[in-house]
């Protein structure tokens, strides 16, 4: 709360000493976006970066599991956050192409608190989480790439070469993946 103060009364002190110029106002997204940012606790697994640090709305998440199938991998997201949020939950997508059932090729990202689970008193470490538990158990319930999806109901074994083969940089069924091993 008190960041969210004094980001207000830099604000107001800003606008008096450029009276006359136009100045950007704080908000209210903004505000919640501090907020959540800064209640974050992030393990070590997953890190956040700002490719302009004026720009608190668009940022990068990185994830490296240590654990499960993935582990080993270096998986990044792209997320933008709108002037409606939290009414409207992030725009989250990955920026690499992965063997995923709940990942498309295109990087569009199937998870319940991105879609029709998001209530705005949920926040950016909600997401973050989860997008966490998909690489530790992904859910081929409610897939996206539906081949991987079937992979993993029908043969987990052969899944998880698939999975080794796509992290790898190879090709899985015609379809060449981006190499994502650390």
């Amino acid at each position: 709360m008190l960041k969210i103060w004094s980001m207000k009364q830099k604000q107001q002190q800003d606008e008096a000493a450029t009276a006359g110029s136009k100045k950007k106002k704080v908000t209210a997204a903004q505000l919640r976006v501090q907020k959540d940012l800064a209640d974050l606790s992030l393990g070590s697994t997953m890190k956040l970066s700002f490719p302009n640090p004026d720009d608190i709305m668009n940022f990068n998440f990185t994830i490296e599991p240590d654990e499960g199938i993935y582990k080993g991998g270096k998986f990044l997201f792209d997320f933008k956050i709108n002037q409606n949020f939290p009414h409207e939950p992030p725009k989250v997508k990955c920026t690499q192409t992965l063997y995923h059932p709940n990942i498309d090729i295109e990087g569009n990202v199937c998870l319940n608190v991105l879609r029709e689970d998001w209530k705005p008193v949920l926040n950016l470490n909600a997401v973050m989480v989860g997008l966490q538990f998909l690489f530790l158990e992904p859910n081929a319930s409610d897939p996206l790439n539906k081949e991987a999806a079937e992979d993993l109901k029908i043969n987990r074994e052969g899944f998880k070469r698939n999975v080794r083969a796509a992290m790898g940089g190879g090709t899985v069924k015609g379809r060449t993946y981006d190499r994502v091993l650390k």
